[in-house]
């Protein structure tokens, strides 16, 4: 009977310190992630920029909305208080205000190139987090478009730059759909430079500025006849290069394939976690998320209340084990 009593001593005592450690290390405080805004003229308000994000709303958890929060704080002037605002909705949480513009919730965000869910779906270190302002808030035909790479960095001046373009979305059906952008023409720093992307989406030139100290470019695209969300890459020259004389910008294209125009797409339906201007309506529970919300902190409550009966039983087992067998 001794023997029992000490084993189940030690299981408590075992798992009333495991349950604390995994309390402590259940989520981490901050995680860097890469954020893109588009404003509403289809301009780039935070081009891919890197943000700290922690856990502003004390919902336990790093969500979308705290990267969002975070970049407007970092880069909107007045910060997030003047700039973004979300409210809980009949959705859930929903974005109300985006770089300063509250149009009723016609805005869509995505997580790594795919729709979120929900404002309040996890993000982790180097994810990448877009949100853009539709410039269609009646029939939200805007398309959203990326670039494979979305970030290049290199030492040389002259660069290849090698890039994909691709489109996501829902069809009219909501099934959600992922496909290349053929005869979009690449701009660098919003000027086109005669590159044009093939029937697979692909386009490579080489971009030398012959600069030694190192420059950074933002290569995005443009599509006749398609209202689009523009992509961005990064182009990135660190300056360890060495310096050609006279070197300038090609910008002849390298096409892999003659290119054909762009056809007509079925515009896509806004994210289904997208509130519409329509359908945005306020309810009775609304919450600015420019001020820190009232969190739940269920689980570190109930990881607490866990080790406190583990505590409990190992005082209680202690006791027990004195009483009965301390004098035998």
């Amino acid at each position: 009977m001794k023997k029992i009593i000490a084993l189940l001593l030690s299981v408590l005592l075992v798992l009333s310190v495991g349950m604390l450690f995994v309390s402590a290390e259940e989520a981490p405080d901050s995680v860097d992630v890469h954020v893109t805004i588009i404003d509403e003229k289809s301009q780039f308000a935070v081009p891919y920029k890197t943000v700290t994000v922690t856990d502003i709303d004390n919902d336990g958890a790093l969500t979308v909305n705290d990267a969002l929060y975070a970049a407007h704080e970092q880069f909107y002037n007045g910060g997030a208080k003047a700039g973004y605002a979300t409210e809980m909705t009949q959705w859930g949480l929903s974005l109300m205000k985006l770089w300063g513009v509250a149009n009723g919730g016609s805005y869509g965000y995505l997580v790594n190139n795919a729709f979120a869910w929900s404002m309040t779906d996890p993000v982790k270190a180097d994810d990448y987090v877009v949100a853009f302002i539709y410039t269609d808030t009646k029939n939200f035909s805007d398309v959203y478009t990326y670039f494979e790479p979305q970030y290049i960095e290199d030492e040389s001046t002259s660069i290849g730059v090698e890039l994909t373009m691709m489109k996501t979305g829902f069809d009219a059906d909501g099934k959600p759909y992922t496909e290349p952008v053929s005869g979009a023409e690449i701009t660098v720093d919003g000027s086109p430079n005669k590159v044009v992307t093939n029937e697979e989406g692909k386009a490579s030139f080489l971009y030398g500025y012959g600069d030694p100290n190192g420059y950074e470019r933002l290569i995005s695209a443009q599509v006749k006849d398609m209202r689009i969300v523009p992509p961005i890459c990064i182009l990135k020259s660190i300056g360890k290069g060495k310096a050609t004389p006279d070197q300038t910008p090609t910008d002849a294209p390298v096409v892999i394939d003659e290119p054909t125009q762009a056809e007509a797409t079925v515009a896509p339906t806004a994210a289904p976690t997208v509130a519409t201007k329509d359908s945005a309506t306020k309810t009775s529970a609304t919450s600015s998320s420019a001020t820190a919300k009232t969190g739940d902190n269920t689980r570190l409550w109930l990881w607490v209340m866990i080790a406190g009966l583990c505590l409990c039983g190992i005082i209680g087992t202690t006791s027990i084990y004195k009483k009965h067998y301390a004098k035998k």
